[in-house]
């Protein structure tokens, strides 16, 4: 796989995750933060690091099956290695700019 293939999923991953909602937040996970880390190795498999807002989140289950499937059926991915991770443990810094203004915090 040239670097540019690869590239170009990685960004559609991305793409992906940025339409992926946190049910009780009104952002996407990718802007929220919760995205830590997305790498396509040479198998075209996409491992991804993320975590969640609270450890106790109800809805963790879910949203780690949604990301898995969507990920999943990215264009160029042939499976997802998706780890969930609390350290570091999420706050509020890590939003994007993006998520800040649309939660009112700018």
């Amino acid at each position: 796989m040239e670097l540019n293939e690869k590239l170009e999923i990685e960004t559609g991953i991305g793409e992906i995750l940025r339409t992926i909602y946190d049910p009780e937040i009104p952002v996407n996970i990718y802007d929220l933060g919760l995205i830590y880390e997305v790498n396509l190795d040479e198998n075209r498999i996409a491992h991804i690091t993320m975590t969640l807002t609270a450890p106790n989140c109800p809805m963790a289950e879910a949203l780690f099956e949604e990301v898995k499937y969507r990920v999943g059926g990215a264009k160029g991915v042939l499976d997802v290695d998706l780890k969930l991770t609390f350290n570091p443990p999420w706050d509020r810094n890590m939003l994007s700019d993006e998520a800040k203004l649309e939660l009112g915090l700018l």
